[in-house]
């Protein structure tokens, strides 16, 4: 059967590969991209603003009970940011200092020798550490798979980095997706680390903590992107 001329003009207009049509295609994915650079950042920041209103309603109840106790005036100061994190840009690889791998995803039994200390990727254990504040070492093994879901961990020396640089560590924290603890043998006071990606740091207030997370907290180009961070493995020493 002969086709119609309209059915004809429709096929070619599928067909035709436009160019003003693939223009159109192309920036509906890059406002798309965009788009989740920003919910990522506004996520990030809003996790950050949660953490410290509740740092704040700690410090009240604490103050109040100390008045109570002493019958006298305590003020209390509470350490946190005073300035939103710097707009994310790109890849991460722009940050001074980051380092960049290729590591492999495969789970394995038992231990691990990884290249990079501590681990930044890798084979690792089938059971991901569940995500949150340690005061104790967690095994690389599990702290790994939890990397592939996009966690960021950060591991600290503790016998260089305590008290009021510990909390100012913590203040930059978002309450998900992120491991803190305490590391052996670090070659830096801290460092940051996700899946394939590093950052060595002498201080916890180095200006380039809020803009690694912006980079690589909940990436989406981690192998398990959006993959669950709880109701696996809790480490020793879990505090919240």
């Amino acid at each position: 059967m002969t086709p119609r001329p309209s059915d004809e003009s429709s096929r070619d207009q599928r067909t035709s590969g436009n160019p003003a049509t693939k223009a159109r295609i192309e920036l509906t994915a890059t406002q798309q991209r965009e788009r989740q650079k920003q919910e990522k950042l506004a996520e990030y920041q809003r996790q950050l603003a949660r953490r410290r209103r509740s740092r704040l309603t700690w410090w009240v109840v604490g103050g109040a009970a100390a008045m109570a106790v002493v019958a006298a005036i305590a003020a209390s100061i509470v350490f946190t940011p005073t300035q939103a994190p710097p707009q994310a840009r790109g890849t991460g690889a722009t940050i001074a200092g980051v380092e960049t791998f290729a590591n492999g995803t495969d789970h394995v039994a038992g231990t691990v020798d990884y290249p990079q200390n501590p681990p930044a990727g890798g084979p690792h254990n089938q059971y991901w550490l569940n995500c949150g504040i340690y005061d104790q070492p967690q095994t690389n093994e599990n702290a790994v798979h939890s990397l592939e879901h996009g966690a960021v961990w950060v591991t600290y020396d503790k016998t260089r980095v305590s008290g009021a640089d510990l909390d100012a560590l913590k203040a930059q924290l978002p309450s998900s997706y992120v491991i803190l603890s305490p590391y052996e043998g670090l070659p830096s006071p801290i460092v940051l680390s996700a899946w394939n990606a590093q950052l060595k740091l002498d201080s916890a207030t180095d200006s380039r903590i809020p803009a690694f997370f912006q980079n690589y907290w909940r990436s989406q180009n981690v192998p398990e992107s959006g993959a669950a961070c709880t109701g696996a493995v809790d480490g020793p020493g879990k505090q919240s």
